[in-house]
């Protein structure tokens, strides 16, 4: 049933899509709900030079773009592939890509939360052999959509574990292209504590640490929404050298400086909803209230 529900949702317009979001964005923002509260703490600590008008605005925005993000699963996922592919209008600095495969060490994608993370997938597996970690969802039939839509063009889904290190490091050995979120709260003992927009975040360091051993080329590519309904805008851009540096907390950093620059390029479309400071070095006091 949730299936031919979804499906039926698939052939809506994405411009009515964008529509409904609008008061349903209203909505979160006006029961108070959790994810107004995780946009309105990580904006007053990443912009505190806003005014309360100028958080409350991108709050409600910001709010507004992230129900955009779940009523597109349904189209990305189930809706037709040229549909899908044709959803993209307009693509910049893919140079980057075809040059760092040409090198033949290999091209690790980074892909923050911005726009949607799932189109750049769609359009990167589509065109190259991608390998990309993957966390299964908590319910098994939303889990079986997601990772069949994910890997409907192409894409090589490994799990977040090991093994799935493994593969991937085998992938960039084998000269081809990973993908990977930068911006999660990574697991224990897999990350290290550098400022993001000045707060001491819990950065993953894997990235930088296979760039440094495979001397992979590193990316950064974002999939913006462009106005009124009418697709996606890709964005691939080079990462600073530094990223591969074999100083895990100099590589992290390296990385989240890039991610403020490109979400201060377009901070209403980034996923402020996401507890990201939620784990705190020792002694530190939490960021968030409990439920």
């Amino acid at each position: 049933m949730l299936l031919i529900f979804l499906k039926l949702f698939a052939w809506l317009p994405l411009p009515l899509l964008h529509a409904v979001a609008h008061p349903l964005g209203w909505l979160l923002y006006g029961l108070q709900t959790r994810q107004r509260y995780y946009t309105e703490t990580n904006l007053a600590l990443c912009f505190p030079e806003l005014s309360e008008t100028e958080r409350r605005r991108l709050t409600r925005g910001s709010l507004i773009e992230t129900v955009k993000v779940l009523l597109e699963y349904p189209l990305l996922f189930l809706g037709r592939r040229n549909r899908v592919l044709n959803l993209v209008k307009e693509v910049s600095g893919e140079s980057l890509l075809k040059d760092g495969l040409a090198r033949g060490k290999g091209v690790i994608a980074l892909v923050p939360h911005l726009g949607n993370w799932e189109v750049t997938n769609l359009y990167t597996s589509r065109h190259y052999p991608i390998t990309s970690m993957y966390r299964p969802q908590r319910h098994p039939g939303m889990d079986t959509i997601f990772k069949q839509g994910r890997e409907r063009f192409g894409a090589q889904l490994v799990p977040s574990n090991n093994k799935g290190m493994r593969d991937l490091l085998r992938s960039l050995q084998q000269g081809k292209l990973i993908g990977a979120l930068p911006d999660q709260n990574p697991g224990a003992g897999t990350g290290v504590f550098v400022p993001f927009f000045g707060v001491n975040t819990y950065t993953p360091v894997f990235a930088g640490r296979l760039a440094n051993r495979t001397g992979a080329s590193v990316v950064m590519v974002v999939a913006e929404r462009l106005p009124w309904g009418r697709g996606f805008r890709i964005k691939f851009s080079p990462a600073s050298e530094s990223i591969n540096c074999p100083d895990n907390n100099e590589a992290a950093t390296s990385i989240n400086r890039d991610l403020q620059k490109i979400i201060r390029a377009n901070p209403m479309q980034y996923w402020w909803s996401y507890n990201r400071f939620r784990t705190r070095p020792e002694g530190e006091p939490p960021i968030y209230r409990s439920k």
